[in-house]
């Protein structure tokens, strides 16, 4: 009996393009990845054509018990509060922590019908939702905590999000960005955190209110929200992309 060869590595590429290409030829995406075309995001774009022409958008990631949290590690790059770090430090976040975060507010503009600032008390009145997740960090650790915050597809039905808009890109005070499509947008799992654990978020996780995308690696999340920006059209980052971080991380 013959056996079958193994494929190379330039064979299970070409299959991988092949296949995501017939995807996007099949109708089963409406739009193809925005790093469609990068030569060095081939992978990523097969990862996001099979997950989003394959897979229930609506999946939930896994939940977990009480019983399950763990210790939590802090990833950074720096604590916008403090001087010494200066790549990251912002003035107004220092003012805003020394007040406690009274004077917060999210802004969220652009391919809206309502761009608006949402103080907490007005994120919180739009809703709620609590759950423990497992946190994956690309450095290959994980830790699984409790959040809870208010679902981001809730706040951009509030600000009346177009019809045309297909991102959503989030600043950080920490001068960290990044963005999402409308699918992980308005994902059930997908939450503006302020609370960790039953207590108000702290400082060195992102207070005071982080993103959880709970189906995409940790990088997307996050930390120090200061604005919203909804998108029609993709803009690439700065460094991410060319430098080999993956836009898309789904899990």
């Amino acid at each position: 009996m013959k056996k079958n060869k193994p494929m190379t590595r330039r064979q299970a590429i070409f299959a991988g393009l092949t296949s995501a290409g017939a995807l996007l030829l099949s109708g089963c995406l409406k739009k193809a990845p925005p790093t469609y075309g990068n030569i060095l995001r081939m992978g990523d774009d097969l990862t996001y054509t099979a997950q989003r022409g394959l897979l229930s958008q609506r999946a939930l990631a896994m939940e977990y018990q009480k019983s399950d949290i763990t210790s939590f590690p802090v990833t950074d790059i720096g604590d916008p509060a403090d001087p010494k770090s200066k790549a990251v430090y912002s003035q107004e976040y220092h003012e805003l922590q020394a007040n406690n975060f009274k004077d917060w507010a999210l802004t969220v503009e652009g391919s809206v019908a309502k761009p608006a600032k949402y103080s907490m008390d007005a994120l919180k009145k739009l809703g709620e939702r609590t759950q423990i997740t497992r946190h994956t960090c690309e450095e290959g650790w994980s830790a699984i905590a409790e959040w809870t915050g208010v679902p981001l597809g809730a706040v951009l039905k509030d600000a009346g999000i177009l019809p045309a808009a297909r991102f959503v890109y989030f600043y950080g005070y920490d001068k960290y960005t990044e963005s999402i499509d409308m699918l992980d947008a308005f994902h059930p799992q997908t939450i503006l955190a302020h609370t960790m654990n039953g207590e108000d978020l702290p400082a060195r996780h992102g207070a005071p209110v982080r993103l959880r995308v709970e189906t995409q690696i940790g990088y997307k999340n996050i930390k120090y929200l200061q604005r919203i920006v909804v998108t029609e059209k993709f803009i690439e980052p700065d460094a991410d992309i060319s430098t080999g971080w993956s836009w898309y991380t789904g899990i």
